[in-house]
């Protein structure tokens, strides 16, 4: 069995209801913070702060005993004092007076709460276990519970925001997270920030005494604003539970795991982190098979496969064509696809014809891997390049290679000025669209950047709008072509595998 089993009387069944509560807590019109301050940065006033920088348009009422003001606005004394009833709180207070701050939340008509608080089960202490009992004794007189010892949600469309998250994207997208850790739900965030990958929800649980991963899968199962979802997994709550939930979600989307706690010494830091037991390695890697989830080894995994499924048709990607770079840049994507379980099909005479035409000689060679020879050809023919390439039956999708550095030994053997005058990544990015267009093939851009001397900024920033300007048109960019080769196998396994509807 997986993890750590509850006793049966406290798996709950989740049911519309409960799936209307969640929307409502992940679109607040009011929430109540509990432990702001007046002064300094802990977590209550630094939560505060952050709704009020990330732009949170409905109400918050910070609390704190003291009184005082913070902003401008009134702290008050307590939650009895809020003069309106709350839909939402943030609990940041000593641990032992957590129960009876979420029990006034509750009472104030909140229908979840998230508690930063640590101090719980993760402690292994006697005190610590009987407060979780107390918060799981809360929660079931009606307030649905996030955490504790969690960062809490982070949701762009309503401007909820974790901890610390003031400067998170407001942008909303396809994309859920769900987290027993909270600094891996922030990173993502910002990751999901430069890589073009926009979010649903994201929520960190921490301890997860109430709200889990089970319940939470079977709600995103059926959130229309979630097309993709990740998950950070120490351990399970209920095994059986957890199994079924997770099978039944990814036979409908995509669900991409990162499980913590495989090793010994892991799972000896997941036991003190969120008090997880991580359980057997090969049970693990069964449960993610028989359910047709993807399981990636870290984070970087995780938003490349994030971003190839929120931006790639849904279907098999069996044959790819591998367009620009150099010959031995060719050969190693061709040695990487095959690893990744894709081929790298010769393109038909007439279409290798047709492309050699194009291409600068010599050198050039259009068989597939396509060589350009030349990181200098210009966007108008890599746009025929791959609107030829289309026209094969065998070809799925084309890995374009975009050497985009040599561009600075151009602007110094010309003496020119500025780095962006001669690249010409905007209209690369307009012509790779129009080539998905007209062919019907999905495109995916690999920029590798050696250059990462201090004089080389320029060269990042070329990298980086590129990037920014091809994911805004809807088309995956990684870094190395493995990574790239990694995610878009992901994909064509996963439909591969998923029943037919």
């Amino acid at each position: 069995m997986l993890g750590d089993e509850r006793k049966a009387e406290d798996v709950l069944v989740t049911t519309q209801k409960d799936f209307e509560k969640l929307d409502r807590i992940f679109s607040p019109r009011s929430i109540a913070i509990v432990g702001v301050s007046a002064e300094g940065f802990g977590f209550g006033r630094g939560i505060y702060l952050s709704h009020r920088t990330i732009g949170f348009e409905g109400k918050l009422y910070p609390v704190n005993k003291r009184g005082g003001s913070i902003d401008g606005q009134t702290i008050y004394t307590s939650v009895e004092a809020i003069p309106d009833t709350i839909d939402f709180a943030i609990i940041a207070v000593p641990a032992h007076l957590v129960p009876s701050a979420l029990e006034a939340c509750r009472k104030k008509g909140a229908v979840g709460a998230e508690i930063l608080s640590s101090g719980f089960s993760e402690t292994g202490t006697p005190e610590g276990i009987t407060l979780e009992e107390e918060l799981r004794a809360v929660a079931k007189r009606g307030i649905k519970v996030i955490g504790p010892n969690c960062f809490g949600i982070y949701c762009p469309k309503s401007g909820l925001t974790m901890l610390p998250g003031p400067d998170l994207s407001r942008k909303p997208g396809g994309v859920a997270l769900l987290s027993q850790s909270g600094g891996l739900s922030v990173d993502f965030g910002f990751i999901g920030q430069w890589r073009g990958i926009h979010f649903s929800k994201v929520v960190s649980f921490g301890n997860g005494c109430d709200l889990r991963e089970a319940e939470m899968l079977r709600y995103l199962r059926q959130d229309p604003e979630t097309k993709v979802i990740c998950m950070y997994v120490e351990g399970v709550s209920d095994g059986r539970d957890f199994f079924t939930a997770l099978r039944e979600t990814a036979a409908e989307k995509p669900v991409i795991v990162i499980k913590g706690g495989l090793s010994e010494a892991g799972s000896r830091a997941a036991a003190s982190h969120t008090a997880s037991l991580g359980g057997a390695r090969t049970i693990w890697e069964a449960v993610f098979k028989q359910c047709n989830a993807i399981q990636v080894a870290n984070l970087e995994e995780m938003s490349d496969a994030a971003l190839a499924f929120s931006l790639l048709p849904e279907g098999e990607y069996k044959n790819c064509s591998i367009v620009g770079g150099g010959g031995a840049l060719g050969i190693a994507a061709a040695d990487a696809a095959e690893f990744f379980g894709m081929a790298v099909p010769k393109l038909r005479a007439d279409l290798q014809a047709a492309i050699l035409d194009i291409l600068p000689k010599p050198g050039s060679s259009a068989i597939n891997p396509i060589d350009v020879a030349n990181p200098f050809v210009g966007p108008k023919q890599i746009r025929e390049i791959l609107v030829r390439a289309s026209e094969d039956a065998n070809v799925d999708i084309h890995i374009l290679f975009q050497l985009l550095y040599h561009y600075n030994s151009l602007k110094i053997a010309l003496g020119t000025s500025s780095l962006k005058d001669i690249t010409p990544y905007k209209e690369l990015a307009e012509v790779c669209r129009e080539a998905m267009d007209v062919g019907k093939k999905p495109v995916v851009l690999v920029i590798p950047n050696i250059r990462q001397d201090e004089d080389s900024i320029e060269i990042e920033e070329i990298n980086r709008e590129t990037r920014r300007l091809f994911t805004d048109a809807g088309m995956p960019v990684f870094d190395d072509v493995n990574n790239a080769l990694r995610a878009v196998a992901s994909v064509s396994r996963y439909y591969k595998r998923r029943p037919a509807d």
